[in-house]
């Protein structure tokens, strides 16, 4: 009998999650899905690997054994690590899209309507436009979406998994606060934090920390590059700890010294505007709504301030380039889309450009219950940190 102890989830949760899957592609027509996307894959069946940039697929038909066609060498994580039994691999000198077609031959599924992701970041044009032009008998639709409908509320079991992940998220940032002193390197602040997660079991995160200070705090998306931290200036942190693909994240600001007026009005906004944020998150309620509770309350501001990206974000499972599923939920004008029990978002309403050269950072990650919404965290405090 084969052993299961390598999943991360259990048997029936797959199933759940495979039986949802063709229900949707039932409604929608299609006799096999063409799954391509690196957490689409983890999320049916457990399979990871960073080996991405290589074509991989899981391929789902309405009824009979779905199979995975990979590279050889990551055919290796297919039988310890997922529920999947059939696969179809090709070697470093083969063709995949050529192993994709005779596969869906071998199984009979090669004359039917055949779902693929459009959209899959790791399904390039040329791959696809081969797979087109070669398959002659098929009928392809676009599917992409149909497995993150699923995704988008989280179960039981994965928000005990994002639990300890957040334990893994609040220790790094502890550490990185603790290690935010004067004279400390940006990368000594880094250092702290990966040890402290690691050893807490988080496991590498899809990005890693967001570590900057002073005037590169103004940076989007920048991490450390050993500046040394001086007195009188901010530490910004954003960190996103990891259980088993799963994430949750943290914005926490540091301050080398006493805190000018401006810094402390500034935490006052950014925690004003988290708290209006989540005292409207419930069922039904609109992203959009969500995002007006923060923007209103920062825009008010009269630092010169502003919030200069979404107000939040669906998160879950990653792999690099991105921690968060924001292109399957963002919290931002327009988005009329209701939130429903079991998504999880980390909330951001952040303060870029105070005074036009500081940055502060308040965030949480949260999930939506049935009336209302919780934090996975407990710890730091959400509030401007200081050290001397």
């Amino acid at each position: 009998m084969r052993d299961h102890e390598g999943l991360s989830f259990s048997l029936q949760e797959y199933e759940r999650r495979l039986r949802a899957l063709r229900e949707r592609m039932q409604r929608r027509r299609i006799e096999v899905a063409i799954i391509t996307d690196p957490g689409n894959l983890f999320y049916l069946t457990g399979y990871q690997t960073t080996g991405y940039s290589y074509f991989q697929a899981l391929v789902v038909p309405l009824e009979g054994e779905p199979f995975m066609v990979t590279r050889r060498l990551e055919e290796t994580n297919v039988r310890p690590r997922t529920c999947v039994e059939l696969t179809r691999p090709y070697s470093d000198t083969g063709d995949a899209i050529e192993t994709l077609w005779h596969a869906l031959q071998e199984f009979n599924l090669h004359d039917c309507w055949i779902g693929y992701e459009r959209n899959s970041y790791f399904f390039p044009a040329y791959q696809q436009e081969r797979m087109l032009a070669s398959f002659d008998a098929s009928h392809f639709v676009d599917c992409f979406g149909i497995v993150e409908a699923g995704r988008i509320t989280k179960s039981e079991e994965e928000l005990r998994l994002m639990q300890q992940a957040a334990h893994a998220t609040e220790i790094g940032m502890q550490a990185g606060i603790e290690a935010a002193v004067p004279g400390a390197t940006e990368n000594d602040v880094a250092a702290a934090v990966h040890d402290a997660m690691y050893r807490a079991g988080g496991e590498y995160p899809a990005v890693s920390p967001y570590i900057v200070s002073g005037p590169r705090c103004m940076l989007g998306h920048a991490t450390w590059e050993g500046r040394r931290i001086e007195k009188d200036e901010a530490v910004f942190l954003e960190i996103g700890g990891c259980m088993r693909r799963y994430h949750t994240a943290m914005m926490r600001t540091v301050w080398t010294g006493k805190p000018p007026p401006v810094m402390r009005e500034a935490e006052a906004i950014a925690r004003e505007a988290l708290q209006e944020m989540l005292s409207i998150i419930r069922p039904g309620v609109t992203s959009a709504e969500v995002d007006h509770a923060a923007r209103h309350v920062i825009s008010a501001n009269r630092l010169g301030a502003e919030l200069i990206t979404r107000a939040g974000y669906s998160i879950g499972i990653a792999f690099a380039p991105s921690w968060d599923e924001g292109y399957m939920l963002s919290l931002k004008p327009g988005d009329r889309r209701p939130l429903e029990p079991g998504m999880t978002m980390h909330l951001i309403p952040w303060l870029y450009g105070i005074e036009g050269d500081k940055v502060l950072g308040i965030s949480e990650t949260v999930r939506v219950t049935e009336d209302g919404c919780e934090s996975f965290f407990s710890r730091p405090e959400r509030r401007l940190f200081t050290q001397t």
